[in-house]
């Protein structure tokens, strides 16, 4: 995981204060997805204050589930055929009292809540709906109150293929909010004030063709997980892990208590596309251990102030980013819309720093530095081939380690006043870097290998872009910080046809 060190529990409170809650920003019509790229939003649906309601009446043929009766709708389940339309009634619906009661649903069921309708846990059962039933559609529910532990979830708990999530509030649980499966689609909901994650997009098996649009994503991590366990990587809005192929488009994500949308360990094939990513405590995003996406057309702004500030404080000079591409990029071998991380379009306006593009020199398969302890890339199967003496050689030297390489970053508009942000130092940052390579001692990536790969043999490119306010570029490792003139000169070269504005940081 990429988090360096815990943050102070007081520092969190600090930048929250700019984070704006459910019922906060602007009501507009919800981005719908296009087949041409969208622009980047200025406002969205507040899901989560006014939620679209659910059918006043029992749609045609559906068994209708009682709030008076606890466990009536697992009960109802139970005994009803698949492709069950149930509509619940208004009203607080329970399951029955032990921890593990749940609704597991049969293939292709349906669950409609009326207006009103409420299924909640009490603090008391663990899961909401849980099975391996695909292809199960849940609409205009409010799922609330439970306590799923650490890395778990409540809403289809053992990650089933197909569902479909729509119209849903899904608030104030423990653990995940919702986990998924293949295929998933979950659209126009509230995932609010989740005590780990608002969605863990997490399945030990195939986890391929998610969609996740136009939703309110806001205040989860109530229970700051990166508190609690130190650089455990485990928080944020979502958190997608070994997914290939999704499309992130249209969401509101904003005021979590950590990193809005994180990408963590060989996901592949991103849309990230036409959201407003704002008032996270962490970075808008991160895309980590990773390959191939396209990130265009977003509103980024107020971001990570809390990180920021916080590393700033202590001393730190590592480059925190708001967009921060952690041993990621383009690989034309793995199949994918693209193949490279392409960066465009994307509006970032006074977030606590910019984009950066990362390597971590001691990790890669089998190195102990790995923190996704027993992963290896996408490329090799065997991990106990990247061994010496082969790991020094072709092709596993290469395929061994994951890398950020064939990262295209462009016309993109970069705003940054510091008064607004409130920082004096170490904040405004564009970066593209590596650490000087120590561990383990059989490492053939020690020294300034990788440094001077990421930053002039891999690829990774900024041009066309709009800068206004100090920039500043950070260059092979934490120590080099630059100018616009170094930064655009030899040997660098980068941001050839951009435009800088308002203090350039020359």
């Amino acid at each position: 995981m990429w988090r360096r060190r815990a943050l102070p529990a007081a520092a969190l409170a600090v930048a929250l204060l700019a984070a704006t809650g459910c019922d906060g920003g602007t009501t507009d019509a919800t981005p719908r997805p296009t087949t041409a790229p969208s622009k980047p939003p200025t406002s969205v649906a507040r899901v989560c204050a006014k939620p679209a309601a659910g059918p006043a009446k029992a749609p045609a043929g559906a068994v209708t589930v009682d709030p008076a009766v606890p466990g009536d709708l697992a009960a109802k389940t139970g005994s009803s055929p698949p492709h069950t339309t149930f509509w619940l009634r208004p009203g607080r619906h329970t399951l029955l009292t032990d921890r593990y009661d749940q609704v597991i649903p049969k293939e292709g069921n349906v669950y409609v809540g009326a207006p009103g309708a409420v299924l909640d846990g009490r603090e008391s059962n663990h899961y909401a709906f849980g099975g391996a039933a695909p292809d199960v559609t849940i609409r205009h529910l409010t799922v609330r109150g439970f306590v799923a532990p650490r890395d778990e979830g409540v809403v289809n708990h053992d990650s089933a293929d197909g569902w479909v999530i729509e119209h849903a509030m899904i608030r104030d649980n423990s653990g995940a909010g919702l986990m998924a499966g293949a295929r998933q689609q979950v659209r126009a909901s509230c995932l609010r004030d989740n005590g780990q994650y608002g969605m863990n997009a997490y399945k030990d098996g195939d986890l391929s063709g998610l969609v996740v649009e136009g939703n309110e994503i806001t205040g989860n991590n109530t229970d700051d997980w990166e508190r609690q366990r130190p650089q455990c990587g485990c928080s944020g809005g979502v958190k997608f892990w070994a997914v290939n192929g999704a499309d992130v488009r249209g969401n509101w994500v904003h005021g979590n208590h950590g990193t809005g949308l994180w990408a963590d360990t060989n996901n592949n094939d991103f849309l990230i596309e036409g959201n407003l990513i704002e008032d996270n405590a962490g970075a808008a995003l991160i895309y980590e251990i990773s390959y191939n996406a396209v990130v265009r057309n977003n509103t980024i702004r107020r971001n990570d102030w809390v990180d920021g500030r916080a590393s700033a404080a202590g001393g730190d000079t590592f480059p925190f980013a708001t967009v921060y591409l952690s041993e990621s990029g383009g690989e034309p071998r793995i199949r994918a819309r693209t193949d490279k991380i392409e960066v465009y379009r994307n509006v970032l306006e006074n977030n606590w720093s910019g984009i950066t593009l990362w390597e971590n020199a001691d990790r890669f398969c089998n190195s102990p530095a790995n923190t996704s302890s027993g992963d290896c890339t996408l490329l090799v199967k065997d991990t106990g081939r990247c061994v010496r003496p082969a790991i020094a050689e072709a092709p596993l030297y290469s395929d061994c380690r994951w890398k950020t390489q064939r990262v295209d970053i462009h016309e993109n508009r970069f705003v940054l006043d510091k008064s607004v942000v409130g920082c004096t130092a170490r904040c405004g940052h564009m970066a593209v870097l590596s650490n000087y390579g120590t561990y383990p001692d059989w490492s053939p990536y020690q020294g300034e290998r990788v440094a001077e790969a990421i930053t002039g043999g891999q690829h990774n490119r900024w041009h066309d872009n709009v800068y206004v306010g100090p920039w500043t570029f950070v260059v092979h490792d934490a120590s080099r910080t630059v100018g616009v003139k170094q930064w655009r000169g030899t040997p660098y070269r980068q941001d050839a046809g951009s435009a800088f504005r308002a203090g350039d940081g020359d």
